[in-house]
Order: structure tokens, then sequence, then C-alpha cells
């Protein structure tokens, strides 16, 4: 990290007063006299909101931190409602940067001048972000209009600085905010550099939009881009380009005669579909990354783009969340309780009928609105707060699900603001619920391990034979070593013997050559009782 660029961001933190929002008395003195000799640095922002100073802040310091504010913003764990909200208004617009720069790494990954493989490309780019910006070609084989995705020249340098940099700040955040600890940045500041690092591998993103397209092939609910493949490199990826209205265009969609019902109630849909049917999900679906298809407005559908993060649940974690949902939809607290303690997400040892209590507590003022204005994601938040206070682990996997929520909640109510989600996911979930765990699941998975069984039962005597064979071995072995054991006690209880009656011979000399030079017989007989002892443990 330069010097230059460390007081660049010293001053922006001062001058929006980022520094007041810790109290004066946990400062250590020598914080107090820093912030004292920085007195030319003002805070200009000194009747602005402390979210909104934030969010001001990272709009300053550019797109490393702007990405930043909004993960954060997704982490409303962590943060107080204000700030999260504020820090939710983060645009990432980002001046783009030279066509013919985009050019130059466009043919430096594929090896050779761009027309080999593209005619018409436009060195005006389509759309510019903080990581990458996108260019619009067409195919020289096909002439299938598609966009090249390109890294930014450097920026890995410089999120690599600026990213050590939060780590630092990170670090004294820990040691100055009165809610340190619980807070953790410093595991905030990690969770986000790798995130933002996966982002600049362009072929895992293509290996992402690859497989969520292959997850929803022939649905009339979502489409993903073709990707070409041969054509990716880990600084440029080569998809097909699309049309459609971007999902926060209301008056777009509108006016297209889009029914923004069955499309709010279609977002859910999909949701689920890619968390509980593939345990495979779009982790960054906000706004810029969704379109709708022009075409069918009254069955409309969604057009994903940029699966740079993608969220996966295991097995385990799928039946439990699904059941957590279920429970709280019955309002049973209890099965709650339980299920995260049979999960493990929180330890063993909880008191079941405090948790239930302090879940209780939290959910039932919720549970007196009208479901269609009780927020989801909100209710999925305060629940792992509950749980964080009876020492929860941060599940990574969890965090994405509960970011990805949050966005598709607040979408689907910006579509359809009487959109009840709660009506539109039991059902779905109730019946995901019967399938993985009824008599048909059962059925289900027998069938699918019937061939792995029929090539194994052949070998069953074998390993039936040998695993007799092994316990055999092994009783005879714990039989060995139980004699051996016995024979030591034995040496060992001899041995004792020994040492008393020598011991004894010792002092008796002792009392009766307590004349001159009677230390001489004691020193012989003490050399030969040491050299019997040797003698009797060979």
């Amino acid at each position: 990290m330069s010097s230059l660029r460390l007081h660049k961001v010293l001053k922006t933190l001062l001058n929006h007063g980022i520094d007041e929002l810790v109290p004066r008395r946990f400062w250590p003195w020598y914080m107090r006299l820093w912030r004292l000799s920085l007195f030319w640095i003002p805070n200009r922002h000194k009747k602005s909101p402390r979210g909104q100073r934030l969010r001001l802040a990272f709009e300053a310091l550019g797109p490393v931190y702007i990405k930043f504010g909004q993960m954060l913003s997704t982490r409303r764990d962590l943060l107080p409602d204000d700030v999260a909200l504020e820090l939710a208004k983060l645009q990432d617009r980002v001046p783009p940067f030279d066509g013919a720069q985009a050019r130059a790494s466009i043919e430096r990954s594929l090896g050779g001048p761009l027309e080999h493989w593209f005619t018409d490309f436009d060195e005006k780019p389509l759309a510019s972000a903080s990581i990458a910006q996108v260019h619009t070609a067409r195919l020289k084989d096909s002439g299938q209009e598609v966009v090249l995705k390109v890294i930014r020249p450097g920026i890995q340098k410089v999120m690599a600085a600026d990213v050590s940099l939060m780590g630092t700040f990170a670090a004294l955040a820990a040691r100055l905010l009165p809610d340190g600890r619980r807070l953790r940045p410093k595991e905030v500041v990690k969770e986000y550099q790798k995130t933002l690092f996966d982002e600049l591998d362009l072929l895992r993103e293509a290996a992402n939009a690859i497989q969520l397209r292959r997850n929803f092939e022939g649905s009339d609910s979502l489409y993903v881009p073709e990707v070409y493949p041969d054509l990716c490199r880990k600084r440029l990826l080569v998809m097909e380009r699309i049309y459609g209205i971007p999902v926060a265009d209301i008056d777009g969609l509108k006016a297209n005669g889009t029914n923004l019902e069955r499309l709010a109630e279609k977002g859910v849909e999909v949701f689920f579909t890619q968390v509980f049917r593939d345990s495979f999900f779009h982790a960054d679906m906000h706004p810029g990354n969704i379109f709708v298809a022009f075409e069918n407005p009254q069955d409309p559908k969604y057009i994903g783009i940029d699966c740079g993060i993608v969220g996966t649940l295991a097995k385990e974690d799928k039946r439990y969340l699904a059941e957590n949902f279920v429970a709280f939809f019955n309002r049973d607290y209890r099965k709650v309780a339980e299920l995260h303690v049979d999960s493990g997400w929180v330890p063993f040892d909880t008191s079941v009928d405090e948790f239930e209590v302090a879940i209780r507590t939290v959910c039932e003022p919720i549970f007196e609105k009208p479901l269609a204005q009780i927020s989801f994601g909100q209710v999925l938040v305060n629940l792992f707060n509950t749980a964080r206070r009876f020492n929860m682990e941060v599940q990574p996997q969890l965090v994405l699900l509960q970011k990805t929520l949050l966005y598709i909640e607040g979408l689907g109510r910006q579509l359809y603001p009487e959109l009840d989600l709660w009506k539109t996911a039991k059902p779905f979930l109730e019946d995901w619920l019967k399938e993985q765990m009824g008599p048909k699941a059962m059925f289900r998975h027998m069938k699918a391990n019937l061939p792995f069984w029929g090539e194994k039962l052949p070998e069953l005597p074998d390993l039936l034979y040998d695993n007799l064979r092994l316990a055999r071995d092994w009783q005879q072995r714990a039989m060995l070593r139980e004699q051996e054991q016995a024979l030591a006690a034995d040496r060992r209880s001899q041995m004792m013997g020994w040492q008393i009656l020598a011991a004894s011979l010792l002092i008796s000399a002792a009392v009766l050559l307590d004349k001159v030079h009677w230390w001489l017989p004691a020193a012989l007989a003490l050399g030969a009782l040491v050299s019997w002892i040797k003698a009797l443990r060979k």
C-alpha cells in the first residue's frame, strides 16, 4: 500500500467523521494523540447520520470499497438496521476504461488478433462495473451476437492493496469498537477478500453459468445465456448477448404488459428451486443482474447473468433449513430450537427450553402482523441473531442464503407490494419435505443405489471373512497385551520388595557403622543396589 493511497483513505474517512463513530472513551492515548495531530482534516458531515457518512465515504473511496459496502449491507446479523439500509443504496457506478485497452486485453487472453474470432467489436462498452466491463461483438463463424466481459487492467493490484488496508482497519475496529468481538471485523474482511478475488477468475464464472443453465434448461421461469467455453479465459468471458427489460424498470415492465404478480411469484419459485432442488443458487441476484424477457408478458421469464458468486447447501443443511422454515410457518418454536441443536448450528449442550423462549420472544411480535406484511428475510435475520446469542457459529452457506433471500424478497415486494412470500413458499417446502422424507424418497434412494449394491454384493463374503479374521486377531493381540501387562506388574512388585529390603539394610549399616568412614560401606551397598535393579529390568 503506497503512502499516498493510505493518506487518501485516512483523509476520506476523517472527512466523513468515521472516527467519531467510536466513542472516545474506548480510544487508547496514542490514538487520541494521533487524531489531535490531524486537526487540519475536519469532519465535513457532522450533521449526517452514521449510515449516510459510511455510504458517502465508501463512494468516495472507489470500486473496492463500494463492493465492500454492498457486501456489508447484506450482513443484517452484524450491522444495525439504519447502517445496513443506507449501505444498500450503494450503486456500482464506475467510469469505463478505454476500449483500446479492452481490445488489447482480449487479444492477450486469446493469443492473437481479435478479428480471428469476432466481427463488429464495439470499443464503446455496453456496461462498466468495478471489476470488469462488457463489450459487444459477433462470432465470426456463426454471426451470433455475444458480449465479452473483460477484467479491468491493474485491478488485482489495487484490490490487494485496498483489502490489506481494510485488514489493518478491521484489526483496529476489533480493539476499539465496544462490540468489536461480536462484529468480528477481521473475519468479515477475510470473507470479503475471498469473494472479491473469486470474481476475478472468469473461468469460475463461466463454469457457474454453464451449471445454472443446465439446471434450468427448458424452464419457463429462468433463462441463463449460453457461454462459449472455448473462448473463455481467466480474464475473459464470452457469452450470448441477451435482450430484456431490467427488472428494476417497473415502468418498462408495465408498458410491456407484464403480469407483475406472476413475475414476483416466479422469482420466489426460482429461488427455492435453486436452493432445494439443485443445491446450487445464484448468490448475487441484485436488480442489475436480472432482466425480464419481452416475450409472453403474461407468463414472464427471468434472464439471469453474472454468476460470479454462487452458493451451495449440503443435503443435511437443506433438510434442516426446510424443516426450520415450515416450523416457523406453523409457529412451532420448540421444533426450531431442537433443529438448531440437532444440526450442530448451536452447541449440543444448549438449553432447548431457554432457546425456545428466546426465539418466541423475538418472533411472536412479528407474527402479530398480517402474513403479507411480514418480511421472510427479516425473520431469518432475527433467527440468526437470536442463535448468535447462544454461540451459534457463522455458517458461510447460510450467510449467502440470507443475503440472496433478502434480495429476492425485496425485489418481489418492489414488483408486487402485496406479495405474500409465506403463502408462495410454504406449499413448495412442504411438498419438498414429503418427497425427501416419505416412503417414495426411501424407494428412490434404494433404486439409485441399486447398481452400487449389485456391484458390491459378490464381495460381501470376502468382506465378512476379512472382518471376522481382523476381529479374531484383534482379540488375540488384546489378550497378549493383558498378559504382558500382568507380567510387568509382577516384575514391578518384586522390584519394589527388593528396593525396600535394600533400603532397610542401608539404614541398619548406617546405624551400626556410625563411626569414622561409615559412609563407605553405605555407598558400596547403594551402588550394588543400583546395578541389581538395572539387571532386573533387563
